[in-house]
């Protein structure tokens, strides 16, 4: 899953950003309006974490501006303003959740991943695929019955590929989906993590690699 987080406090932002990183989310960071309408127009976001009060463009705009794109991501507002009129008039704008700070954060990690489901184009729960069951909600994975022990980005990698079903992902398409922006395309980060994950995977090999193209799951319809 890849978010946005938008936050001018920039201290506040950056632990948020960790702490959705540690489970297994792709964040990119803005601190100001006018960076985050740039980066939502070179990225695509599942869910965009969205201050009101923030430099550059408000928040306010800046919701309204993210409701109007075809294709647009999840909007939770993260904001200190919490009466109930400010609550109605951020939902109002478009947003599809509303959380007053200071917040509790499991329950921050939560509503991004319930928001995330509630997408148009969102998967079903369980995804299946060449013995593979990955349930991205409860964050277990098992093969053939039997359970995986993953980390958190051999997790994410895992779900990407299953997600593409057939396709084939490049390099660039996992250090988007699973990793963020600051990713270094020329690590062997991909690599090492996609070794990993086929060891324990176990035998037969489900993840392909073709050479120069990227990787693909066999199996898969």
């Amino acid at each position: 899953m890849r978010v946005l987080v938008v936050e001018d406090a920039r201290a506040l932002a950056e632990v948020v950003a960790e702490g959705l990183r540690d489970q297994g989310m792709a964040v990119d960071l803005a601190c100001d309006g006018h960076t985050a309408a740039a980066k939502l127009d070179l990225n695509p976001y599942e869910v965009v974490v969205l201050d009101r009060d923030l430099p550059g463009i408000h928040g306010d705009a800046l919701c309204q501006m993210i409701t109007e794109r075809e294709e647009r991501p999840m909007v939770l507002m993260l904001t200190a303003a919490d009466s109930p009129g400010d609550r109605v008039s951020g939902l109002t704008l478009g947003a599809d959740d509303y959380l007053a700070k200071p917040f509790h954060f499991p329950e921050l990690v939560l509503r991004i991943r319930a928001l995330a489901r509630r997408r148009p184009d969102a998967r079903a729960r369980t995804l299946r695929a060449a013995g593979i069951e990955l349930d991205p909600v409860r964050r277990t994975a098992t093969r053939d019955g039997r359970r995986l022990d993953l980390s958190v980005k051999e997790f994410a990698l895992l779900e990407a590929l299953l997600q593409a079903g057939s396709a084939v992902l490049s390099t660039e398409d996992l250090l988007e989906r699973v990793w963020d922006e600051h990713a270094n395309p020329f690590t062997n980060t991909v690599t090492v993590t996609i070794g990993r994950l086929r060891r324990k995977l176990g035998d037969p090999p489900v993840i392909t690699t073709l050479p120069g193209a990227g990787y693909r799951l066999t199996g898969v319809p």
